[in-house]
């Protein structure tokens, strides 16, 4: 937190500004906009003409959120505040700084999608092991409790009650009530919509799902409370007496964003029907007491309309884009990447040098019990740093692939939506929207929760580069061959002050990445392409502050 002060201090000391106000130091993640200094911040912002600048360390402190982020910053813009990172040069004045302002917000989400993936394979390996990955369910303890401990459950009195609330309903098709009586005398406190949960729930039964592994049942390593031919029995009678009503068709042809876009009202999941006299297919939620329902072909038109503005109209931007996301990840991953080359001229060492020694000790010229002692730390040490590299690994292939399946997509969006077939469809909206969409009937139009950090970027890019096109943006070329081989961190620019700080150097630090790439070394084969790459990333924190305008 220091670090970070003092760089926002020496910003301000600079640029001759005069703080009024700190915000941060409370160790919230910028993962969320609804952390309490960050909404105090704003709030102050709104409220305070006066108030022309916020300083903060870095983009990724400000906003994790993606394009919330990039909300948050236009909605200041619009009250004439500007953001400014002590350790990012950029004049959020330009059309040029606008777009790498929104590009730091994409990766910046993009990092912690990244983080997320890496901890949920960790829980799914967890999972496919037999073990919970969440709270303890009721009805047993945890002996061995911790985050990176192996789960050791046990049954415990609530576990045993549970047992008998099985057998209850097996045996005697007691009902909720029933069951949750007899139970309070013997000191059960949970009532009878928590059986409902539990005798549907398999892991009472030595079974385990999850949504993490959908269509997979799990033999768990736990001791099962009861048998799963009582567990089945249960269901069954669950199952004879629960209500039937109208079965909709979910894989309908006709209604292919069912499931996918939800109501914004109440967030219901909408369903569909056909109107058989006219052959018409409408979208409704249906939630009990709502009226809200809409024409699927207009509903389609306008989501075909939705994918064009992420859709990329000109095949030759397709290699520009492809390397400035290529070449900002390289950025974004720097230390790591530079942590692996030095592990890597280690390993090299360390092999020759066990080679060396081999050689020699094959001639006589070393004695068995050192050849033994200093081979022994040799292959130690080259272990560890085999373990270190694959924990530093970035693969710049498994990118590239991924880029070009996405950018093969961008080209041709809506087309290939509505010439899919239904699994096609789905798999095109889950690319594009993988938290899916809310629609507002009142207001007749959709909203996207989240949009894939690469189809969300392309807008940008259109827009500034059509700007380009007709002069309004100034000292910036994306697409210019001399920028591209420069790279992303030419040479320093010229002292400058702050109204022309966007200088052709810092513009040309915007880069872009794909959502949910896996990234690895796989042998530093790409080490000429990154050391030809010298990047500043710093570990950052958070710290904002609020300036007056000068």
């Amino acid at each position: 937190m220091e670090t970070q002060l003092n760089h926002c201090h020496n910003l301000a000391h600079k640029k001759q500004l005069n703080i009024l106000r700190y915000f941060g130091g409370e160790h919230d993640s910028a993962k969320t906009d609804e952390r309490k200094e960050f909404k105090r911040m704003l709030e102050y912002a709104r409220r305070n003409k006066e108030i022309g600048y916020i300083l903060i360390y870095a983009y990724s402190r400000f906003s994790r959120t993606g394009g919330g982020g990039m909300a948050i910053i236009e909605e200041l813009k619009q009250l004439g505040v500007y953001i400014i990172s002590a350790t990012q040069e950029i004049d959020a004045h330009t059309s040029s700084g606008t777009l790498q302002e929104g590009m730091h917000m994409v990766f910046s989400r993009y990092d912690n999608d990244v983080r997320r993936e890496t901890s949920m394979n960790a829980m799914i390996t967890k999972l496919r092991n037999g073990h919970i990955t969440g709270s303890v369910p009721y009805g047993y303890t945890n002996m061995n409790p911790g985050k990176k401990q192996t789960p050791n459950l046990q049954i415990n009195k609530l576990g045993e009650l549970i047992r008998e609330a099985f057998l209850l309903k097996a045996n005697h098709d007691l009902s909720y009530n029933e069951i949750t009586k007899r139970l309070n005398k013997k000191g059960w406190t949970k009532g009878a919509k928590r059986l409902s949960e539990i005798f549907r729930n398999p892991f009472y039964c030595g079974l385990m799902v999850s949504t993490l592994v959908p269509g997979e049942v799990i033999e768990g390593k736990h001791p099962p409370i009861v048998s799963q031919e009582v567990f089945l029995k249960v269901n069954g009678i669950l199952a004879d007496k629960r209500t039937l009503g109208h079965k909709y068709n979910r894989d309908d042809e006709n209604l292919p964003l069912k499931q996918t876009v939800r109501s914004e009202s109440d967030k219901t999941p909408l369903t569909g029907y056909i109107v058989k006299k006219k052959g018409l297919y409408y979208y409704k939620n249906n939630t009990p007491g709502s009226k809200e329902n809409k024409s699927a072909k207009q509903m389609h038109e306008m989501f075909k309309q939705l994918l064009a503005e992420y859709a990329l109209i000109d095949e030759n931007m397709v290699g520009p884009i492809k390397t400035l996301m290529i070449e900002m990840c390289v950025q974004q991953h720097k230390e790591s990447i530079e942590e692996a080359i030095a592990l890597e001229a280690r390993l090299s060492e360390i092999e020759k040098d066990i080679e060396t020694m081999e050689l020699r000790h094959a001639l006589g010229k070393i004695e068995d019990e050192i050849f033994d002692k200093y081979r022994s730390q040799f292959v130690t040490e080259a272990i560890g740093i085999k373990e270190k590299l694959v924990n530093c690994s970035f693969e710049l292939s498994n990118l590239e692939k991924a880029v070009d399946t996405a950018l093969t997509y961008a080209l041709q969006l809506p087309v290939l939506w509505e010439s899919g077939d239904l699994e096609e469809k789905r798999r095109i909206q889950n690319i594009v929207f993988p938290a899916g969409l809310t629609f507002d009937f009142q207001g007749g139009q959709y909203r996207t929760n989240r949009v894939n950090e690469l189809f969300s970027f392309i807008p940008m890019f259109t827009r500034v580069s059509g700007e380009k096109k007709k002069g309004t943006v100034d000292k910036f070329d994306l697409l210019s061959p001399s920028v591209l081989e420069a790279g992303i961190e030419p040479a320093l620019p010229k002292e400058q002050d702050f109204e022309s700080s966007a200088s052709t150097s810092s513009a040309t630090r915007a880069f872009l990445l794909l959502d949910g790439v896996r990234l690895a070394t796989n042998g530093c084969k790409n080490r000429e392409f990154i050391q030809n790459h010298k990047y500043a990333r710093k570990k950052v924190g958070r710290q904002s502050g609020a300036t007056r305008k000068p």
